[in-house]
């Protein structure tokens, strides 16, 4: 299974801009769909974005559509989270997570491999 970590969480204004990253370890990374979920307080770990093995197919929550951009460096083992335009009710702690030659999923229990979380607050 494959290993992963992310980083780039931190305390930011509403409208500013974020990029966190989710870096892995102990795997072909290419070979791996990632996704990217989040939990705030109180309430279950949700979607919001997914790319591909491929990396040539991407996905968004409803809510990150337009201000979020996942992307995906194979050669440094690393996919990345870009938040634009963030607002309050996006303060969460966010995971990356794997599955081997996963598609386009959505669904928490799709994925094997998780991240440990990194922390977003959106201050108004």
């Amino acid at each position: 299974q494959v290993q992963l970590v992310e980083s780039g969480g931190r305390l930011v204004q509403a409208g500013d801009s974020l990029r966190l990253s989710c870096a892995a370890s102990g795997g072909t990374f290419s070979d791996y769909g990632v996704g990217w979920f989040r939990q705030a307080p109180g309430k279950t770990r949700a979607f919001v974005a997914v790319i591909d093995w491929r990396g040539g197919n991407a996905d968004y929550a409803d809510s990150a559509k337009g201000r979020f951009t996942v992307s995906r460096d194979n050669a440094k083992n690393t996919v990345y989270l870009q938040m634009n335009s963030l607002r309050p009710e996006d303060t969460a702690v966010y995971y990356c997570a794997a599955k081997k030659h996963g598609g386009l999923l959505m669904a928490t229990a799709m994925y094997p491999s998780w991240g440990q979380g990194t922390q977003v607050t959106v201050s108004s």
